[in-house]
C-alpha cells in the first residue's frame, strides 16, 4: 500500500467524519445516516493501515476518531446484571473450555514433577538436610507441629482473605507474564509444584502423609486446578506470539489477552471458593473423610461447570472473548 496515495484520497472521509462527530447533536437524519457509513468506513480503513502500512501517528489518529465515532453510534454501554450473567455461564466457561487443550496436560505434567520432586526428598535425607536442620524438620512435622497449626494460628476469616489474595494475584501473573513467551510461567508453576513437593516428602518421611494429604486435598483441588489453568492459558498466550495461526499477530493477541483477563476474574471467584474451604474446612475439626469429600466435591462442580457450560458456549460459538459490539473493528483475514 502507498500510504501517502491512501491518506489522500481518503483524508476528506476522515476530516468530514470528524465535522460530523463535532456537532452530532444537531444532525438531521440524512447527515446521521452518513456519520455511520463514514464510521464504518473509517473502521476498515483503519484495520487496512494496521495490517498493510502501520504508521503510529495516523494509527493513533483514526483510532481516536473510530472510538469517537463508534461511541455516537453505538452510545454509552454500562454493565449490567445480564453481561455479570453471560459471564459467568458462557464467556468464563467457554474460555476454560477453550483453554484445555493447555492446562490438563499442564496440571498432568506439573501433578507429576511434585510427585517426584516429593519422593525424593522423601527418600533422600542428605536432601532434607540442606531444607533445615533435624530439629526444624520435626518441629515442622511433628503432630501438632507447623504443617498443622499452620491452618489455624490466624482467625478463619483473615486467613482466607490472605490466601485468597496470595493465590489470585499469583493466577494473575501467570496470565499477564504468559505473553513473555510463557517463561516467566514455567517458574512460578515450579515453585508452586516445589513447595507442594517439599510438603509431601517432609511429611512421608515421617509417616505423616495421611494427615498431609488430609490437610492439602479439601482446598488444594480446587486451588490448584485455578493455578493449572492460570498457568495453562498463559503459556497458550504466549504461543499465541510464536504462532498466531490465520490471524494476524495483534488480533490474535488482542483476542487472547482480552479472554485471558475475563478468564483472571473469573479464577479469582475460583480461588475465592477455595480461600474459604481453605480458611473455614481445612482447620474445622470435621473428620478427615468429610472435608477431603467437600474438596472433591468443590472440584468435581466446577469440571462440571467448565465441560458442561463451557462445551455449550463454545459450541454455540463463544470464544470467551468479549461481545462483538465491544470489539476494536477489524476486516477478516485469509486463512
Amino acid at each position: 500500500m502507498d500510504l501517502d496515495v491512501f491518506v489522500s484520497a481518503h483524508r476528506a472521509e476522515w476530516d468530514r467524519l470528524d465535522a460530523l462527530l463535532r456537532r452530532r447533536r444537531r444532525l438531521t437524519g440524512a447527515e446521521t445516516d452518513e456519520l455511520v457509513a463514514l464510521y464504518q468506513r473509517t473502521a476498515t480503513h483503519l484495520s487496512l493501515i494496521q495490517s498493510s502500512a502501520p504508521d503510529p501517528q495516523l494509527t493513533g489518529r483514526l483510532s481516536q476518531l473510530v472510538a469517537r465515532a463508534r461511541s455516537a453510534v453505538t452510545g454509552t454501554r454500562s454493565a449490567t446484571w445480564r453481561d455479570v450473567t453471560r459471564f459467568l455461564t458462557q464467556g468464563f466457561p467457554a474460555a476454560v473450555y477453550r483453554a484445555r487443550h493447555w492446562w490438563v496436560p499442564t496440571a498432568l505434567l506439573s501433578t507429576a514433577v511434585a510427585a517426584l520432586l516429593g519422593w525424593w526428598i522423601g527418600t533422600h535425607p542428605e536432601v532434607q538436610s540442606t531444607i533445615a536442620a533435624p530439629a526444624e524438620l520435626r518441629e515442622l512435622t511433628r503432630p501438632g507441629g507447623q504443617y498443622e497449626t499452620y491452618y489455624s494460628t490466624h482467625p478463619a476469616a483473615s486467613f482466607a482473605a490472605q490466601v485468597w489474595t496470595n493465590n489470585a494475584w499469583a493466577a494473575a501473573l501467570c496470565l499477564i507474564l504468559g505473553v513473555f513467551l510463557g517463561l516467566p510461567v514455567i517458574w512460578i508453576l515450579f515453585q508452586n509444584m516445589l513447595n507442594l513437593g517439599v510438603g509431601f516428602g517432609l511429611m512421608s518421611s515421617a509417616g505423616r502423609l495421611d494427615t498431609f494429604l488430609g490437610l492439602v486435598l479439601p482446598h488444594g483441588l480446587l486451588e490448584l486446578t485455578a493455578v493449572f489453568v492460570a498457568a495453562g492459558t498463559g503459556l497458550r498466550l504466549g504461543w499465541t506470539l510464536i504462532d498466531p495461526g490465520p490471524r494476524t499477530r495483534r488480533t490474535a493477541l488482542a483476542e487472547e489477552g482480552r479472554a485471558a483477563i475475563g478468564m483472571a476474574i473469573g479464577l479469582a471467584l475460583v480461588l475465592f471458593v477455595s480461600g474459604a474451604i481453605e480458611g473455614f474446612v481445612t482447620p474445622s475439626g470435621l473428620p478427615t473423610w468429610a472435608r477431603i469429600t467437600i474438596g472433591v466435591l468443590a472440584e468435581l462442580a466446577f469440571l462440571a461447570y467448565v465441560y458442561v457450560l463451557g462445551r455449550r458456549a463454545v459450541r454455540a460459538g463463544d470464544t470467551g472473548d468479549v461481545e462483538a459490539a465491544e470489539r476494536s473493528a477489524t476486516v477478516p483475514t485469509a486463512a
